[in-house]
């Protein structure tokens, strides 16, 4: 009988570099395309892999990230497929919130109820790419390996940024390197000739191969490495100590994947998705991204100037200009309002009459964004109340910049969920 794969989903610590989209909510939960959230692109490529026995390990600001998955995520019970969430707990034999990658799994092993046979797949919740798992579980079996490492391949000018492994010929693993910049090294890195012919991406100059931050470890190898109770983060700790030791391999993923840890790559990699053929396709059939079921109406667009934009349902827009945005979930932007660069993330609920009346009466805007409004190279969180004539670029302002819900990092300008900004306000 073959073995059953267990896959494992990190939910990352406290998101510092994605701060303030973080500030009340994990990474997997930052919204993603105007109607997912990062947590679906893991799920959904293993949902898509055959895969259905989900374990996703989280500890910071998880209450967003819970509702969503048990929204979500659903089984028959004649599958046994399930999304568990496994939040950090004291216990009477351990009092510490997780300290790295891999101690998230250790003190969370006891749960697994794994076999000698089975193999465990340990993904990220964080990067958008669409891989099916099949293909590393397959070559993990037939070379006989302990442990297998996603890689991709990357511009030997870009390895500095990166995690870098010399492979050989067979793709065993021979030495890792963290961030190299010593050129010859970075050199003694370079793909062969061999490896490189197989490839679709590279063409060119030398190329060498990252960790991807996906592994499949066998259960007995990853228990082993988890009694090494100093050893707290696979990247920077197991996997080096493994070297030499088991049988490491690579599998080599030239696809599209992007590793969105940072505010700016979070902003470029949600406007790229705006191009008429972008790098990421959520129109793939084949392969669909699974979210939660919102039953929302469709959009209405009212005499908008529209040029590269992604417009999620349950929007309203009324004589607007919109140039490269993704426009979120039940997003109000009222008339004679412009748009440029612009991520909105929308809202949790569409106010009423009376709700309107109300704010009037307290003189705070209503949901959304008001009338003749400017707004380019921003973020636009949940629930936030943008009233008339405002004006927001990050033109000019200092990196951390902030001003009451506002805040710029990384030359792009934040506004907070449930931020309110008043009528007039030039930032």
């Amino acid at each position: 009988m073959k073995s059953k794969v267990i896959c494992v989903i990190m939910g990352g610590g406290r998101g510092s570099r994605l701060y303030p989209l973080t500030l009340q909510r994990c990474k997997p939960a930052v919204p993603l395309a105007g109607k997912y959230r990062l947590v679906d692109i893991p799920i959904s490529n293993c949902l898509n892999s055959g895969l259905n026995q989900i374990y996703l390990l989280s500890q910071f600001n998880t209450a967003s990230l819970h509702r969503h998955i048990q929204e979500s995520y659903k089984f028959d019970p004649f599958g046994g497929g399930f999304v568990d969430i496994l939040s950090a707990e004291q216990t009477q034999t351990d009092e510490h919130w997780y300290q790295g990658t891999s101690d998230a799994v250790r003190q969370n092993r006891h749960h697994f109820s794994a076999g000698e046979d089975d193999l465990f797949l340990i993904l990220s919740g964080d990067q958008l790419y669409r891989m099916d798992f099949r293909g590393i579980i397959d070559q993990h079996r037939r070379t006989e390996a302990d442990v297998t490492i996603s890689a991709k391949p990357v511009p030997a000018a870009e390895v500095d940024q990166f995690g870098i492994m010399r492979v050989e010929d067979d793709l065993s693993i021979a030495e890792f390197v963290e961030k190299p910049t010593d050129r010859k090294i970075i050199d003694s890195l370079a793909l062969s000739e061999k490896l490189m012919a197989t490839m679709k991406e590279p063409s060119g100059g030398k190329y060498c191969l990252a960790s991807m931050g996906i592994y499949v470890f066998n259960q007995r190898v990853l228990f082993d490495a988890l009694d090494n109770v100093h050893a707290d983060d696979f990247g920077k700790e197991v996997i080096p100590g493994l070297l030499g030791k088991v049988g490491l391999y690579s599998f080599i993923f030239d696809d599209y994947w992007e590793d969105i840890g940072t505010v700016r790559a979070f902003f470029e990699t949600n406007l790229n998705l705006t191009e008429a053929n972008p790098p990421f396709d959520f129109f793939d059939s084949d392969h669909p991204i699974y979210s939660r079921a919102r039953y929302l109406p469709a959009s209405k667009l009212n005499r908008c100037h529209i040029d590269q934009a992604i417009v999620a349902d349950g929007c309203s827009l009324t004589a607007v200009k919109l140039k490269r945005c993704v426009v979120g979930v039940r997003s109000i932007v009222c008339e004679g309002t412009t748009l440029e660069n612009v991520i909105l993330f929308g809202q949790d609920n569409i106010e009423t009459e009376e709700d309107k009346q109300r704010n009037s009466d307290y003189d705070v805007p209503n949901l959304g964004i008001g009338t003749n409004c400017r707004i380019e190279n921003a973020i636009i969180d949940k629930n936030a109340r943008i009233g008339n004539n405002v004006q927001l670029s990050p033109e000019g302002k200092p990196d951390l910049f902030e001003k009451g819900d506002v805040v710029v990092r990384d030359n792009i300008l934040i506004v907070g969920k449930d931020a309110i900004i008043p009528d007039n306000t030039i930032i």
